[in-house]
């Protein structure tokens, strides 16, 4: 199999592994912690979201650029990665400014307003059509990839 069809396939893999990720943050993990904000504070032994966000937004970066680069080559295949790419940084900055900070605020209190905490929950939440035009764009790349070697 070629190098841009496998790098293009663990691209969309790692994309909806994110996808699937947030799937499972919203669905569990935010529908009880504004309650309980001792599940979301790993001192208090909750859970640690970093352990899971950290490598996985790292390994699909790394492996996003490396697919951009293979790929750059084939215009259909550099698009949908473009997209990707576009759509995962905004999700990210938007994280990175807004998102996380409060997050990291509402493991470190003491005591968490449960109206606030919901507030984030639905916030969050908003970042999902940006994980998804992510993970599709990713999944476009790969059969765009795939229909490379057909030709």
């Amino acid at each position: 199999m070629d190098a841009i069809v496998l790098s293009t396939a663990l691209t969309a893999l790692l994309a909806n592994i994110g996808l699937g990720g947030g799937i499972f943050e919203h669905g569990v993990i935010d529908h009880a912690w504004p309650r309980k904000p001792e599940i979301v504070q790993p001192r208090k032994g909750g859970i640690s979201r970093v352990r899971f966000w950290i490598p996985a937004h790292s390994a699909f970066e790394l492996v996003l650029l490396v697919t951009l680069y293979l790929g750059w080559g084939h215009g259909d295949v550099r698009k949908a990665l473009l997209l990707a790419l576009a759509a995962h940084l905004a999700m990210r900055l938007w994280s990175a400014f807004d998102m996380i900070p409060k997050a990291i605020a509402f493991e470190k209190a003491e005591a968490v307003d449960e109206a606030a905490a919901r507030d984030w929950t639905k916030r969050s939440l908003m970042r999902f059509p940006l994980a998804l035009l992510t993970s599709l764009a990713a999944l476009a790349a790969f059969g765009a990839a795939c229909g490379l070697n057909l030709g």
